[in-house]
């Protein structure tokens, strides 16, 4: 099984772009489609490719991004006045098309106490608009299954959701394996694109009061098939993540053949 083309940039590349388009794939998915000038030469891998996203903040009328300097950005970004500090999170390509310098980013839409709208990139992302600004910093690729893995196993609350979809349509088609992916209700699961031997599980969390990934992590639990020379990639809640490599590694894989990122942190997450 060929190993994907993993890219972390040495050289960190932003690109400044503009919003297409804004519109509800599913209930819980905000789709945001951008363009921008130099958007085409974005090099991207497929697979998981991210990106640092810089959003202007509500009140700026000038969008202030920082001054890169060679492999760092940090530095220069906290050196932003915080009142102009541009807002930053971290993105998964949702789907790119070079030809026209369109690239999708798929918003995991929350909901606070009441049903409102929560988190400052959901926010944006609803009430985004054509022209509104933005820029993304290229990171590269976080999926690295060995050259020898006999399968490969996909675990991903919503929010990892782009980064399965990508990975699914950038294995080998003889690929074999399985896919667990959680979301929080029925209408946001849809087709993926993924190779004949790779099966796709969706578990459907249901209860709005649940800790995401939880669900997703039970149905990994009753999946006791877990090959010594397979390959694993879990995202998502950092519970999700850091447990499911436990119980990958107890089951017997490797922890250099475990993939695993928490993207974010629910706060009534807890270990089990």
């Amino acid at each position: 099984m060929p190993k994907n083309p993993r890219l972390t940039p040495t050289e960190p590349s932003l690109f400044r772009a503009e919003v297409l388009r804004s519109e509800r794939v599913t209930p819980s998915m905000q789709r945001v489609t951008v363009t921008g000038a130099d958007l085409g030469e974005f090099p991207w891998r497929g697979y998981d490719h991210w990106f640092r996203l810089f959003l202007r903040l509500p009140h700026q009328e000038e969008f202030v991004l920082p001054e890169l300097s060679g492999s760092r950005w940090w530095e220069p970004y906290l050196a932003i006045p915080e009142d102009v500090r541009p807002h930053c999170a971290n993105y998964t390509v949702a789907g790119f098309r070079p030809e026209v310098a369109e690239l999708d980013i798929d918003f995991v839409v929350h909901r606070g106490p009441t049903g409102e709208i929560d988190g400052a990139a959901a926010i944006w992302a609803c009430a985004a608009e054509p022209g509104d600004p933005l820029a993304l910093l290229d990171q590269g690729i976080v999926f690295d299954c060995p050259d020898d893995a006999s399968e490969v196993l996909v675990v991903a609350d919503e929010s990892g959701l782009p980064a399965t979809a990508g990975v699914l349509r950038s294995l080998p088609p003889d690929t074999v394996g399985r896919v667990i992916q959680e979301v929080p209700v029925a209408g946001d699961c849809r087709d993926l694109d993924a190779p004949r031997g790779v099966a796709v599980t969706w578990v459907v969390r249901g209860d709005a009061a649940a800790v995401p990934g939880a669900a997703a992590l039970a149905e990994l639990r009753r999946h006791q098939s877990v090959g010594e020379s397979g390959y694993a990639f879990v995202v998502g809640e950092s519970t999700l993540a850091t447990e499911a490599r436990r119980h990958l590694h107890r089951a017997g894989l490797a922890k250099n053949r475990i993939t695993f990122s928490g993207y974010w942190k629910h706060e009534g997450a807890k270990a089990a």
